[in-house]
This record gives structure tokens, C-alpha cells and sequence, in this order.
């Protein structure tokens, strides 16, 4: 009987239980997590932004070995050190064949929509699509690291936003995925403006490589990046997913230049999915909006092979190793916006 963090309740605190063992169908794998990830895509889970049946064992930010594969499993084998992406596809569609599984899911969001990786063993479906095998030298912690924020600033910045070094690019909301665009868009040779409220987080940035900070509570990002880039920025990213981030960061770049939005909005009163645009100023400026979701593991490659060779290092960003029981705590910590970097559970 494996332990786990079960949901049970939203926006309550998880209950360690012992849950049987996942056992493999003909097509999956059972990977023993070493390290997970406690990702703010959690937090919306716990609070009920995106629909999740109870009870639920989430985390989709895992890195570990794999215990049990199916009889048609081809690819990997038991021993394997893997990580996965959280959205799961099924490797039969147009999207699948074309490289862009991140946006098949047929199968659903893992730790949403079946369980995940706050657990000792975490079931994979169809694991030749949908496990990623690591470099030696990318150990667990740095597998959990990459899960979803890391690799989903990635895929925004290098597959979507397509930076170009000395590009100036403006990064609104230094949450774990934002931090995580500062650091991929300064080793590509950008230069990094990182916007935030909070002057803890913009310290972190400013040591990931961002050339300048803005504190939007003290100055206005929009005409601050203007004037440190002469004109507006070439690339702005949303990683927090709200009016007050998406607005500015579109206002502040130059003509004919593209927004990338990775964060997602909550069921709050104001913003359920929808937030307000300014659609004249796109038009005239000829702005690109591009929504980025994820990382297909077709593009797993690029990422593993800088973190490898160490030019980047996921692990930089994790500011706290946990135990399981203190999944709660953490979660709590996020609605106020009081996490800093990455919380991964390596305790057992």
C-alpha cells in the first residue's frame, strides 16, 4: 500500500492515506516518484478551477524510476529514470503526429482528471507517448523542476515566442513560471525585463538574469518598458493569467511585435476565462497573440540537453524540499501568493 496526499475536499487540507498500489494496463507504466512538484495548476485544482472528481491524488511535476511497465510497452523498460508532461496524449491523432500532443489530452491532465504524483507510485497511460527519458545527468529534483512550469516557459519561449537573442522580453509575474522564463530567456541571449509586485520575487529574478525589475505597485511597467527599450518590448509573456498582468504586458511592446500567454485565470467574480483585451491597440500595432500551453515532449530534447550541459538549472529555482504532509501548508501559502521559486516534495 502506497502513501499519498489525497484531496477530498476543496480549498481543505489533503489527507495522508494508504492507497493500493497502481497496477499497469497493456500500454502504461508505474513510475516510483523520487521528487513532485507542488505547482500553482494545483492550487487552481484545490480550488475547484478546474473540474476534478473527489476523491484525488494530484501533482503533475514528477521525476523517478519506473517500477512496472505493460506487456505493449515498447520504449522504456523497469529501471528507467523518466519524467513526464502533464497533459496526456494518445498518440493516435492529427495532433500526436504532427508533434503538438501537448494540445491532443484526450487523456486528460494527470493529478486532474486520474491521480498523480503526490504519491509514492504514480500510473502513466500510454507510456511510449507520454514518458520522457532523462540524461544521467538530470536526477529526479531536476525532473520535478522541469514538470510544468519550467518546461512550460520553455515551450512558450523557444516553440511559440521563437526569442531571438538581444530581444528585449517582458516577463509579467515572477511565480514559479515566470521565474522560469527569466532564467530560459536570458541563457538564450535575451534581455529580460521582469515585472512583479513583490520585491522578493524581482530579487529572485534579477538573479536569474533579468537586466531590470519593475515593481508595478511602485511604477507603471507599461511606460517604464518603453522607455528602457526605446519603443516597447519585442516579446511579452503573462505568466500569471489576469487583467492586471495580461493588459499591460500587451500595451508595453512595440509594433508588429507578440504576446505569449501561459497563466490562466481563476473563477473569480471578475475573471472566469475571460479577461479584457485591448483589441485596438493589437490591431493598429499589428500585435500576435499567441497562447502557449505546456511542453510536447517532442521538444523535451533542447530543454534536457541545455540542462545537462548546465546551461540551464531547473534546480537553481526550487527554494524549499518538503515532506509529503506538508503539501497542505504549501497549497495554503500559494492563495496568498506568499510561495517563492519552486516547493517539491522529496520526503516520503
Amino acid at each position: 500500500m502506497m502513501k499519498a496526499a489525497v484531496m477530498t475536499a476543496l480549498n481543505a487540507p489533503l489527507e495522508i492515506q494508504r492507497l493500493p498500489d497502481p497496477t499497469p494496463g497493456p500500454t502504461d507504466a508505474v513510475i516510483g516518484v523520487e521528487a513532485c512538484g507542488i505547482c500553482r495548476s494545483d492550487w487552481h485544482t484545490w480550488q475547484g478551477d478546474f473540474e476534478c472528481d473527489l476523491p484525488r491524488v494530484m501533482g503533475h511535476e514528477f521525476g523517478g524510476v519506473i517500477e512496472a511497465v505493460g506487456a505493449d510497452v515498447r520504449g522504456f523498460k523497469v529501471g528507467d529514470q523518466v519524467t513526464i508532461p502533464f497533459h496526456m496524449a494518445c498518440g493516435r491523432c492529427v495532433y500526436c503526429y504532427t508533434g503538438q500532443s501537448n494540445i491532443c489530452r484526450k487523456l486528460g491532465t494527470i493529478g486532474v482528471d486520474f491521480n498523480g504524483g503526490f504519491a509514492q507510485f504514480a500510473l502513466v497511460p500510454e507510456a511510449d507517448v507520454n514518458l520522457v527519458s532523462l540524461p544521467e545527468e538530470v536526477d529526479a529534483l531536476s525532473a520535478a523542476a522541469i514538470g510544468c512550469r519550467f518546461m512550460t516557459a520553455y515551450h512558450a519561449i523557444v516553440d511559440q515566442g521563437q526569442v531571438k537573442p538581444g530581444e528585449w522580453v517582458a516577463v509579467f509575474g515572477i511565480g514559479g513560471v515566470g521565474l522560469s522564463a527569466v532564467q530560459i530567456a536570458t541563457v538564450l541571449g535575451a534581455q529580460v525585463i521582469a515585472v512583479d509586485i513583490n520585491a522578493e520575487k524581482l530579487s529572485l529574478a534579477k538573479k536569474e538574469g533579468a537586466v531590470v525589475t519593475i515593481n508595478a505597485a511602485e511604477d507603471n511597467p507599461v511606460k517604464a518598458i518603453k522607455d528602457i527599450t526605446r519603443g516597447g518590448a519585442d516579446m511579452s509573456i503573462d505568466a500569471l493569467g489576469s487583467t492586471t498582468t495580461a493588459r499591460p504586458a500587451i500595451k508595453s511592446l512595440r509594433k508588429g511585435r507578440r504576446h505569449v500567454q501561459i497563466g490562466l485565470t481563476t473563477k473569480s467574480e471578475t475573471e472566469t476565462g475571460d479577461i479584457s483585451l485591448p483589441t485596438d491597440i493589437m490591431t493598429v500595432k499589428e500585435i500576435r497573440f499567441i497562447g502557449s500551453l505546456g511542453c510536447p515532449p517532442a521538444s523535451y530534447a533542447g530543454m534536457l540537453t541545455l540542462i545537462a550541459n548546465g546551461r540551464l538549472d531547473p534546480t537553481r529555482l526550487v527554494t524549499e524540499t518538503v515532506a509529503l504532509e506538508e503539501t497542505s501548508d504549501v497549497l495554503s501559502s500559494m492563495t496568498a501568493f506568499a510561495t517563492m521559486g519552486f516547493h517539491i516534495i522529496t520526503k516520503w
